[in-house]
């Protein structure tokens, strides 16, 4: 399964909230509440030709579909734990153990776990109240981007979205809630790529250490012809075991997420 089938199925996974914003005529219709947006429909020729009904909130929801893995990307927890967890394999030196597969079907389920309370929140505050009738289709829109936005403000730094409001030629924001999309997405992006970097440099540390010490014993014994990475790879896997390592780095991303 290639990474970006295994990145729509998550967001696919997440956007089941999402749906009945995009489907039309899912919501009541309810006094005072505007309907979605209309049908398109290719009336008949003067021949006799046949009809055909294309509902707009499907054609938008097919063409969102092909961004759910920059999505995923751009607007989850997904970056930074996937970026750590190839970090870490690389430093283990094992190769592709554990395999790619692996490693994104850890980051996915990661993903869900600190993305959960971002996804009940939007179910609750726009998807529940739109299938209830009680907001309309962009009102829902807007509350369900709420929640989203919050967590990327959360983990974004200041010093990230002044540097592209300073790009943008913006001349800066009210309260945090005033920064848009088009700059909080791409400055929460950067400050992700930083946080992965931090957190891979302690993990690798150890590791580089072990490399050390044997290349050292290597050298003192004279064996310079062996390769000093074949003799330390079972020490430093011995060493992840016995420090619980998957359960360290695991709780240790996951919690950088709610300092």
């Amino acid at each position: 399964m290639s990474r970006a089938v295994c990145m729509t199925v998550l967001l696919a996974g997440l956007a089941l909230c999402l749906l009945p914003l995009s489907a039309h005529g899912a919501a009541p219709s309810m006094p005072g509440i505007a309907p979605g947006l209309p049908g398109l429909t290719v009336r008949p020729a003067a021949d006799g030709g046949q009809t055909y009904t294309l509902t707009l909130q499907l054609l938008l929801l097919m063409t969102a579909i092909t961004l759910l893995p920059a999505i995923l990307l751009m607007m989850t927890a997904f970056t930074r734990i996937i970026i750590v967890l190839a970090i870490l394999r690389q430093a283990l030196g094992a190769g592709q153990s554990p395999p790619n597969q692996v490693l994104l079907g850890l980051a996915l389920f990661l993903t869900l776990f600190v993305m959960a309370p971002v996804v009940d929140r939007i179910n609750t505050e726009a998807v529940q109240p739109y299938v209830a009738g009680t907001l309309d289709a962009t009102a829902a829109l807007e509350k369900g981007v709420g929640p989203l936005k919050q967590f990327m403000l959360q983990q974004t730094r200041e010093s990230d979205i002044a540097t592209f409001v300073r790009i943008s030629g913006g001349r800066g924001y009210a309260t945090p809630q005033d920064v848009p999309l088009t700059v909080l997405v791409p400055a929460f992006a950067t400050s992700e790529l930083k946080s992965a970097f931090q957190i891979g440099f302690l993990i690798f540390i150890p590791f580089v250490i072990v490399d050390l010490v044997v290349a050292s014993v290597l050298m003192s014994m004279g064996m310079m012809m062996l390769s000093p990475v074949l003799i330390s790879l079972p020490f430093k896997i011995m060493l992840f075991v016995l420090v619980d390592g998957w359960t360290l780095v695991m709780g240790t991303i996951a919690s950088s997420f709610y300092r």
